[in-house]
């Protein structure tokens, strides 16, 4: 099954930018390459990531974000919005969030991807785009975009066709997952399905089960 194209690889070095009184370093700044890369378990050859906690690692390999949401931005912020403007590494046609769930697998190029978690947008986007709200607006929207981990390594290249090989049997979307984490905070049944899902990522993991902890107590 056909879920869209690779419209863009976008990567970037790590930079250091002013921020209020001081200096940041980051990864966020990506921009297009023409041509194919390598990928491995820890992302795209040539790019950076420059806060590894949050960003980066195997669970959080690869950003993808949907040129879908691409129109809904360009009339919110009143210019366009390009390929790598929300610091991913794959832009993306016509999937969304909607489109997959966690643990499903993803063949492109020559590489194979599984779902890991929903992207979590840091201060760093609004930083980059000079508007403090955007964080905040990225989660209310549900426009997110998403984290693969690699399965199996290989070479990428911009237009490569996105095909589901697999269909979670959870059926968690990353919408749904969104949901769970930033909209319906005390939904425990919500909780413990997404927690449910093996191949959901380890800080999300960790994340939930807190909370879970925390709404188990308070009903004692």
């Amino acid at each position: 099954m056909e879920l869209g194209t690779l419209l863009s690889l976008n990567v970037s070095k790590l930079e250091t930018v002013p921020f209020g009184n001081k200096e940041v370093i980051t990864g966020i700044n990506k921009k297009p390459f023409a041509g194919s890369l390598d990928l491995s378990a820890t992302g795209l050859s040539g790019d950076a990531q420059g806060d590894l906690v949050y960003h980066g690692g195997v669970d959080k390999a690869i950003c993808v974000y949907s040129a879908v949401h691409f129109p809904y931005w360009a009339e919110q912020w009143g210019r366009p919005v390009s390929a790598g403007d929300f610091g991913e590494n794959f832009t993306v046609s016509a999937l969304t969030e909607h489109s997959l769930c966690i643990g499903d697998v993803v063949a492109v190029g020559q590489a194979l991807l599984q779902v890991s978690q929903p992207r979590q947008p840091c201060y760093k986007l609004g930083m980059k785009h000079g508007l403090p709200s955007l964080q905040l607006d990225v989660q209310q929207t549900g426009f997110t975009g998403f984290y693969f981990r690699v399965l199996k390594e290989g070479a990428v290249a911009q237009g490569d066709v996105l095909t589901l090989r697999k269909r979670h049997e959870s059926g968690v979307s990353v919408a749904e997952a969104n949901r769970v984490m930033h909209r319906d905070q005390r939904d425990r049944d919500g909780i413990v399905k997404l927690l449910g899902v093996p191949e959901l990522s380890e800080s999300w993991r960790h994340t939930l089960a807190k909370r879970l902890s925390k709404l188990d107590d308070a009903a004692e």
